[in-house]
């Protein structure tokens, strides 16, 4: 399978990084910081790869304040590897490992650009619009039956 779990500070995850930055940082004029990225040895990071080059990522994280709740957080898919199916692929097997732990809903912070990528899949948008990192977002759920 193209999909893996991959460990904290291990050559994929510095591949994730370089990904994560490239699609969704650089953009923006924005940097990650080290304490930002230290914190992610708690959160499951997940990584699409076709050989060993890494053509989409994204992270789950806990949500403590929302109990059976995990966050989605920096889905990023390489621009060459778009519409093929690996953002697809990389949300359908993040709500199966959060199905596996027990947990009955998987929340996100979507860019406006991809909340209708989210809607496709079932997600929906909670709330009003709000801004986050300069850009307009949604938060957006789905339960996990």
């Amino acid at each position: 399978m193209p999909i893996e779990i991959i460990d904290h500070n291990s050559k994929e995850y510095h591949q994730m990084i370089g990904l994560r930055y490239e699609v969704l940082r650089e953009p923006l004029g924005l940097q990650f910081d080290d304490q930002e990225l230290a914190q992610e040895v708690e959160d499951i990071l997940i990584g699409f790869f076709e050989e060993a080059t890494l053509l989409g990522c994204c992270i789950l994280s806990n949500k403590p304040d929302e109990a059976q709740t995990l966050k989605l957080r920096q889905m990023a898919v390489h621009e060459n590897s778009r519409g093929m199916g690996v953002g697809r692929q990389l949300l359908l097997f993040t709500e199966n490992i959060a199905r596996d732990l027990g947990n009955n809903t998987l929340m996100m912070h979507a860019r406006q650009e991809a909340v209708s990528f989210y809607e496709k899949l079932g997600y929906s948008k909670v709330g009003d619009r709000f801004e986050e990192v300069t850009i307009p977002h949604y938060r957006m759920e789905k339960a996990l039956g």
